[in-house]
């Protein structure tokens, strides 16, 4: 097992020496998301936190493939769909996960009706779509630049860490007053 391990570890070094440049979405923000949304899942933060986190990468990781695709002149819908249903399929894998444990138990917890992680990502992914179509509008209207360096990182990972910040609080104190999240 040792020895495979070693071998996918050479290949993915190996790969990632040969890649060119990506024009992505932001690779910066993407790698940001993903090491906080393992981050969050190790210190075991409510599933509504992580989901939100796991819907801006996943758009991220959507929007990063679309950008090659285009790089590389494929135009056709096909792939574009193909590629969206692929990474929602990699992210709705968490609810079927199958060992003892899953990551994700399907309704156990929810919040207003809704499963927490799914909340979360769908709060998430429109939350990173939002900033990404307004740092696009700013830009526009600026002359095709940015307001400050990385505001194409900040925005996206901005607007989640808001979001994050708004659902903390309200599962800090609104169970406090008596109002039922689930």
């Amino acid at each position: 097992m040792r020895k495979i391990t070693n071998y996918i570890l050479c290949v993915c070094v190996m790969l990632t020496l040969f890649v060119t440049a990506a024009d992505a979405v932001c690779p910066v923000c993407t790698i940001a998301i993903g090491a906080g949304l393992e981050g969050m899942r190790m210190l075991g933060v409510k599933d509504v936190l992580v989901g939100i986190w796991a819907g801006g990468l996943t758009v991220s990781l959507i929007g990063w493939t679309a950008n090659f695709m285009k790089k590389h002149n494929i135009r056709n819908v096909f792939w574009y769909i193909l590629n969206v249903l692929v990474y929602v399929s990699l992210l709705a894998g968490v609810y079927f996960v199958p060992v003892g444990n899953p990551i994700v138990k399907w309704w156990k917890n929810c919040m207003w009706g809704i499963d927490q992680f799914l909340l979360g990502i769908l709060v998430g992914s429109a939350t990173f779509v939002i900033m990404e179509i307004w740092y696009q509008r700013i830009k526009r209207n600026n002359g095709g630049h940015a307001l400050f360096p990385f505001q194409k990182v900040v925005m996206p990972f901005g607007g989640l860490l808001i979001m994050t910040g708004i659902f903390w609080i309200i599962i800090k104190y609104l169970p406090t007053i008596g109002i039922v999240l689930c």
